[in-house]
Parts: C-alpha cells; sequence; structure tokens
C-alpha cells in the first residue's frame, strides 16, 4: 500500500492533534495535562501517527521531545491544513449569512490608526456584522504573525524578493515621508526649508535601532548630515503627534498617518525634500491558502480608499 493510500485511511486528525500539542509543550507529560488526558494516551497517539507514516516524528531524552525532520515537515503541513480546515467551517457558516464574518488584518501602528482603520470602518457601514480585528505590530512581527496564519491579510510594504515567494502583494499607494511640526512651531511658517536648517532642532523620532529609525538615519546620512539632536526616542506615532502639538518638536512620519485625521492635533507637514523614495504600501497575502470571504471585500474596499488617497495627493 501507498505512503498516500495508508495517510488517506488511516491518519487521524486527533493525532496530528497530539503531537502539535507535545511539540508545543516539549513532553508527554506536560501535553497529557493540558489535553486533559493521561500519557499513555498521548504516546498512543504518537505511536499510530508514526505507524502511519513509516518514520519516527519525535526525538525523545531526558529533556523532554524534539521533532525531527519528518515531524517538523508533518506539523507545518498540520497547522495549514487545520487553518484551512478552520477556514471551510466559516465559509459554510457565511453561506447561510454572507454578509456576517471576521477578518484579521495587521499592519504597523501608523497604518492601522490611518489607513486601516478607514478601510474597516467604511466596509463596516455597508456591512455592519462584519467583526474586525487590526493587529498593529512592526512589520517583522505582522509578517512572522501572517506566515503563523494568526492573521488573514496585511496592509505592508513588501519586505524583498525571499518574502515575494511566499507572499502575494497587491500595490495600492505609494507613501512618502514628510517632516512634520505642530501648527505653532515657527518653521511652520516657512515657504521652503533645508534640511540642514532643522538639524539643531528637538526632534522625536524612533529609536534608531528600530526599522523607521533607520530610515531616518538614511535620511539625514544622505543628505550629508548627522543625526539630528534627538530628545524623545518612541515607536508611538500617537506620542510623537502629540510632542508635536506642542510647537517645540519635529519628526518625519508617512504621509498616510497624516491624511485620515480623526482627533489629531493640528500639524503642518514643512515644505522639507527628502532623499528618499515613497515607500510602497499594498495587501499582502500567503499565496495558495485559503481565505474568508471578509478577505476579498477588505481588499475590494482598500483599493477604493487608496484611490481617494491619490486623488488626494
Amino acid at each position: 500500500m501507498q505512503l498516500s493510500e495508508r495517510i488517506g485511511r488511516r491518519i487521524k486528525l486527533q493525532d496530528l492533534h497530539v503531537l502539535m500539542a507535545v511539540v508545543q509543550a516539549g513532553s508527554m507529560r506536560k501535553a497529557a495535562a493540558h489535553l486533559n488526558t493521561t500519557q499513555p494516551s498521548v504516546s498512543r497517539s504518537i505511536a499510530e501517527l508514526e505507524e502511519a507514516v513509516g518514520v519516527p516524528l519525535l526525538d525523545r531524552s531526558p529533556q523532554g521531545v524534539e521533532p525531527t525532520a519528518y515531524g517538523r515537515a508533518l506539523i507545518d503541513g498540520g497547522a495549514a491544513m487545520f487553518d484551512d480546515l478552520r477556514q471551510t467551517v466559516k465559509n459554510i457558516e457565511l453561506l447561510a449569512d454572507p454578509e456576517a464574518g471576521e477578518i484579521r488584518v495587521g499592519a504597523t501602528p501608523p497604518l492601522t490608526a490611518s489607513f486601516v482603520s478607514s478601510v474597516a470602518n467604511r466596509l463596516a457601514r455597508r456591512l455592519p456584522r462584519i467583526v474586525f480585528h487590526l493587529v498593529a505590530m512592526s512589520t517583522d512581527k505582522i509578517y512572522n504573525e501572517l506566515g503563523e496564519r494568526n492573521l488573514d491579510l496585511l496592509i505592508a510594504r513588501r519586505l524583498g524578493t525571499i518574502a515575494d515567494e511566499r507572499h502575494s502583494f497587491e500595490f495600492l499607494f505609494d507613501d512618502p515621508y514628510r517632516v512634520v511640526a505642530g501648527a505653532q512651531n515657527p518653521w511652520a511658517r516657512r515657504r521652503s526649508i533645508r534640511l540642514a536648517e532643522l538639524i539643531n532642532e528637538s526632534w522625536t523620532l524612533p529609536p534608531p535601532e528600530s526599522p523607521p529609525g533607520a530610515l531616518a538615519r538614511e535620511t539625514f546620512r544622505v543628505s550629508g548630515l548627522e543625526y539630528p539632536r534627538t530628545t524623545v526616542f518612541t515607536l508611538n506615532s500617537e506620542a510623537r503627534m502629540n510632542l508635536l502639538a506642542t510647537g517645540n518638536f519635529l519628526t518625519i512620519l508617512p504621509a498616510s498617518a497624516l491624511r485620515f485625521p480623526t482627533r489629531l492635533p493640528e500639524l503642518k507637514v514643512l515644505p522639507v525634500e527628502l532623499p528618499i523614495p515613497p515607500v510602497a504600501i499594498g495587501v499582502v497575502t500567503l499565496k495558495n491558502r485559503m481565505l474568508s470571504p471578509v478577505a476579498p471585500l477588505f481588499t475590494e474596499h482598500a483599493r477604493e480608499v487608496a484611490k481617494e488617497l491619490v486623488k488626494k495627493k
């Protein structure tokens, strides 16, 4: 009997679930406690799985268990299978009620507070029973969450060629960076400013070791300038905007963060040319993954908001 036939007849979802629990817990005893079952029952499930696939799935030692290469491959496939199965059940539910559902969207904090919130608001007005989970994290973290299938899609920049092998990217808009001040800042009245003129002002910027901070550092380096005197380092864009409102600080922000004001303080984009290209923002999904019917609806509305964003430039 071929391996595929053995798997089709003998592998059990429950046994695969047990294997994933054992690897996550690091031992059969801990997994048994987590699953509210006995250790012999867990051992039996693992043995039946190993018999079904014909290879060892776990390396056992006094310190616990680790998946073999075969076990890791089965766990990776199992995670995708359970994810697709969950989504299939959701899709079946939506067949009976196509105007309900939920979606998990990841983005950086500035994009979540601006563009993504606007998309969610527009779709929620049309289909008020949809539930949105908006997850705001750094770019690398939301990509990891997408890879773990904890998010349906991202509104984010493209990571690069390697990431493109796993991800689909649909371009939405270019997001340039701007120097921003509070409306009461004396620089807000100037019609033309060189970046070098601002080097000795008080700045609030992301930490230099963070991706946004590295971008700011590169901006000054390409301009032939030292990093400016930074009074407050923070990744929190809302905190930086509140500091700008005092009239005492400058910062660098993506333009999209300023185009969807809700309760933002009065801010002013300064007429400064920055020597960095805009960042391409788009919809990012995992290739060959089944998604909720809400995902294409969210993408459709994201396209609409992006078109309006481009017209306002």
